[in-house]
């Protein structure tokens, strides 16, 4: 009897599993093998049925070959209790399910049970529509019975093909950018990393979605492998987190994309990535209906010498100059963290002064250091154990060395504080946009790794140093969310300050705030353009560049003309004294900023950039641009050219991502002169001559449909 029963469940487990396999979607199954496929790219991960290993046997694009990856890679890595757990290690397949998400993600969710009965693990697989992408993440399960320490967790592992693949190929890293050969372990600013091989056409993508200095991705470091996910404990800034027990954890995302047929890696840089990031991978920027196309900033040259008086007779200038939003930064209130107006430099307080901006057509938007307080500050006198304390179990200042001021610590009730004072700034005034600032993990101004993080035994969000530095980015990223839930249309400006790096952004962010102040850049003159070009190629297209806030150019400056053109390939954003500027010069500024607009309108060229065919890197001695397609209606776009001391004076320059059956027109900027027409194909090949006779001068246009 007890064979018959046996043989029945055999039976019924091979025709639930066949079945499974006839699903139309783009992962199938069988008893031994899981098959990832959306008809782009090819997954194949081989099961264990009891008591085997897990690992990748196939990953390549479904066309043409792919020499990379060895026929057994590990999959993933982790440390769970000091005992490191591999798919190469013994595990039983518990479940297969297929899953979803909101961003036509499908794919298939694997739990398996480790040998020792201490971890359950869920491999989470997500494929997308016409894109060569897997994204991945993995949910731990503690079944150990005692509360546990998770370390050095890598949520996708490649062994990859001996010699060729770790000789011959090129490590794109910083944003997919930076070039170097030989090992490679990386750091905060690796977001996006490339593999490519010239000599084969082929390359992998490694998109890193974990946030800040705890994310990590490393090539061929210590053994021929590609491994992203989080930083492991031996790292400067090392992730833990502590699982208790029956409780799951469930790791940031990794996805990657596997390619062929491209020489060179910027190719997918500019196509399949961005795609991918606007359209799946849940960015806020890709939920803001309407996105900002010209901003002003009080911070430079005021800092926090600012009044009702001054304010107003800003924004008075800046409205005649176009500006769409107004944000009035530091100097507002009368310390840090109870956020109470200054009532000797605003003394009707805030409102009125947001209502005057709201009535010259402006958003209003302010600045707030997020996670800091006066030592004087009521909040702090009523709530020290808020605060982070360094190793010395002493108050600290994270940001800088000066106690005048304290860091708070999102492990404890602080978030809930800070969320009322935001959210009644948000709603009482009708702000549409928060530059959120300070250090709330890490500081861009100090070094080595000891005043990071909170050493506080007391705080409830973290039980260690250590799982201080993820968990206050998560609870940062909550109240983002929280903020968006009470008001969807608000922009929140999460700064690189806040981020904890210079010039830091990444996907983390991203998917919980529009915008990243990148930089301070100051003083007029050329070297600030370059500095904004290059800025905005670095870190795109890899993130989208309407999230990069690029400070510092005034608007009175000599040349400021070109501060606009070369912020038009980022998201445009002013600073200085408007009042200084002329009538002539503020009609001038107005004619930027409704072109600006009216390109928005037409092609939503904040949703898009791409490099310009022929044209590298900023820097000095040369020539630059981008280009700013809509690749999906095809509508048109703007083009950005510059000359940054360049010996020659006229460049080609070709469009690319047109539709190539279409005639188009290209129109220079403001004066509405018609410089070239062709189809997509025309300009693609052959393009437009655009001249500049100053050494240091660039020109827009707008490429439209005929």
């Amino acid at each position: 009897m007890a064979r018959k029963v046996n043989l029945f469940l055999f039976v019924s487990f091979v025709i639930v599993y066949s079945n499974l396999f006839a699903q139309d979607n783009y992962a199938k199954w069988s008893t031994s093998e899981l098959v990832l496929n959306n008809g782009l790219v090819k997954r194949v991960i081989q099961l264990p049925a009891s008591g085997g290993q897990y690992f990748t046997t196939e990953y390549k694009p479904v066309a043409g070959d792919f020499k990379y990856f060895d026929k057994k890679s590990p999959e993933f890595q982790f440390e769970f209790d000091k005992k490191v757990y591999s798919g190469l290690g013994e595990w039983t397949l518990k479940n297969i399910q297929k899953i979803t998400d909101s961003k036509s993600g499908q794919g298939a969710a694997v739990t398996l049970l480790s040998s020792d009965h201490q971890v359950e693990l869920t491999v989470n697989y997500l494929l997308y529509p016409d894109l060569p992408v897997v994204r991945k993440s993995l949910t731990i399960k503690n079944l150990s019975g005692r509360d546990v320490q998770l370390e050095s967790v890598d949520i996708e592992k490649f062994k990859v093909t001996p010699y060729n693949a770790t000789t011959f190929s090129w490590i794109c890293h910083d944003y997919g950018r930076r070039r170097s050969i030989g090992p490679y372990d990386g750091n905060m600013q690796d977001a996006l990393v490339t593999v490519h091989n010239s000599d084969w056409k082929q390359g992998i993508v490694i998109g890193n979605e974990a946030s800040g200095v705890v994310k990590h991705t490393s090539v061929f470091w210590d053994e021929p492998v590609i491994l992203s996910g989080l930083t492991h404990k031996d790292a400067r800034f090392p992730f833990r987190k502590y699982i208790n027990k029956d409780d799951t954890f469930v790791t940031p995302q990794v996805f990657t994309m596997v390619y062929n047929n491209h020489k060179d890696p910027d190719e997918i840089l500019n196509s399949a990535v961005p795609d991918f990031v606007r359209k799946h991978m849940g960015i806020r920027l890709s939920e803001l209906e309407q996105k900002p196309t010209f901003i002003y900033n009080t911070w430079v040259p005021f800092r926090k010498d600012i009044n009702e008086k001054l304010v107003m007779e800003l924004a008075k200038a800046a409205a005649v100059a176009g500006m769409k939003e107004f944000i009035i930064d530091d100097g507002w209130a009368d310390n840090y963290g109870d956020w109470v107006i200054d009532k000797k430099k605003f003394p009707n307080g805030l409102k009125p002064v947001f209502d005057y901006i709201k009535s010259l057509g402006m958003k209003p938007g302010l600045w707030v250091s997020v996670g800091s307080a006066s030592p004087d500050s009521k909040v702090y006198q009523a709530h020290p154990e808020w605060f982070v304390l360094d190793e010395k179990q002493q108050p600290a200042n994270l940001h800088e060395d000066d106690l005048s001021m304290r860091t708070a610590c999102f492990g404890t009730a602080w978030k809930g504080y800070i969320k009322e004072v935001l959210l009644k700034l948000a709603l009482e005034y009708g702000l549409e946009y928060l530059k959120l600032d300070f250090t709330v993990v890490t500081s861009t101004y100090r070094f080595g790794n000891k005043v990071t993080g909170c050493y506080a035994a007391g705080h409830p969000g973290h039980r260690d140093h250590h799982e201080s530095l993820y968990t206050n980015y998560e609870e940062v990223w909550k109240l983002f969310d929280e903020l968006h839930v009470a008001k969807p249309s608000l922009f929140i400006d999460c700064t690189f300050e806040t981020m904890g790096g210079l010039q830091l952004i990444d996907y983390a962010m991203l998917k919980h705030a529009e915008g990243d102040w990148l930089s301070n850049f100051y003083g007029p003159g050329t070297q600030v353009d370059l500095r904004v070009r290059n800025m905005a190629w670095w870190r795109s297209p890899a993130v989208p560049a309407t999230a990069l806030v690029i400070g510092n150019p005034e608007m009175q400056d000599e040349g400021w003309a070109l501060h606009i053109k070369s912020l038009a390939g980022a998201l445009p954003i002013m600073l200085g004294d408007p009042r200084k500027l002329s009538g002539d010069d503020l009609k001038k500024y107005r004619g930027y900023a409704d072109w600006l607009q009216r390109m928005e309108n037409r092609h939503q060229i904040m949703t898009y950039r791409q490099d310009l065919a022929g044209f590298g890197e900023p820097k000095e001695g040369a020539w630059d641009g981008f280009q700013r397609i809509n690749t999906e209606s095809k509508s048109g776009g703007t083009i950005g050219v510059f000359r940054q001391g360049g010996t020659d004076q006229e460049r080609q320059v070709t469009i690319q991502y047109l539709d190539p059956n279409k005639r188009y027109r290209i129109i220079e900027a403001l004066t509405e002169k018609s410089i070239a027409s062709g189809t997509g194909k025309e300009l693609a090949q052959s393009g437009f001559r655009v001249r500049l006779d100053e050494l240091y001068d660039g020109k827009l246009f707008e490429v439209m449909v005929e």
